[in-house]
């Protein structure tokens, strides 16, 4: 199933805060709709969204039009809530009445998209996306990001890190990374070590290593968390 086409909607009266939110959902391949306060049904009805994002501004919960806990008595999809309060009272009141996230504003762009691509997909929206610690690489439109920043890929470079992302923390030997990546493994070698060393290169541009050489076994993609502990 593809994400093509997918729609969110944003409940908001903050034309900026929309603006940024259609360029940045926009990148990954998803339609933003925006609706104004109002009665939360005809809102659903009308533009049939995959996810919601309902602005509450710096009130309480009870003082908005629409509430969470109304948009959530009349869908189960996914809903993220952004808030300008940083009140622990009104954020934990949003996840009572049923929001999946709270985000306080100022926040990244980046963590919205994040947080809305893993409700989707949790939700039975599946999109094709790794998102891999502070890295976010959108496999369909052949998008790289770390840190918010893009990325430059060359076409095998991006072969390459798909293939090691989508085995992250597995140890893949040359042989086999020119199998998933090359197509054949009677290459050369030689190649992997190149284009290793070229993406290494580019991601370490904007974060530290994650692309690890293991001594006379391979290459792994692991995030600088797991040389400690695993991802919780």
């Amino acid at each position: 199933m593809s994400n093509v086409g997918e729609r969110v909607l944003i409940v908001t009266e903050d034309d900026f805060l929309a603006d940024a939110v259609d360029q940045v959902l926009g990148v990954a391949g998803l339609v933003v709709q925006r609706a104004g306060w109002g009665p939360v049904e005809p809102m659903l009805l009308e533009h049939r969204p995959a996810l919601v994002v309902l602005d509450v501004g710096n009130q309480d919960l009870a003082e908005r039009p629409v509430s969470v806990a109304r948009l959530r008595q009349s869908t189960d999809i996914g809903l993220v809530v952004i808030t300008r309060s940083t009140l622990l009272e009104h954020r934990l009141g949003a996840f009572e009445a049923g929001a999946d996230d709270v985000l306080v504003m100022p926040f990244p762009l980046a963590e919205l998209r994040w947080k809305i691509t893993t409700i989707m997909r949790r939700s039975g929206h599946p999109i094709d996306r790794l998102v891999l610690g502070d890295l976010w690489v959108d496999i369909g439109a052949h998008l790289v990001e770390r840190n918010g920043m893009a990325i430059d890929l060359t076409a095998l470079e991006f072969s390459l890190l798909v293939a090691m992302g989508r085995h992250k923390g597995t140890v893949l030997s040359k042989t086999q990374l020119l199998n998933l990546v090359w197509g054949y493994e009677h290459f050369d070698v030689n190649l992997v070590e190149v284009y290793v060393s070229s993406l290494r290169k580019k991601l370490e541009e904007h974060g530290p290593r994650i692309v690890h050489t293991v001594r006379s076994v391979g290459y792994v993609l692991r995030m600088p968390a797991e040389d400690v502990l695993s991802d919780p």
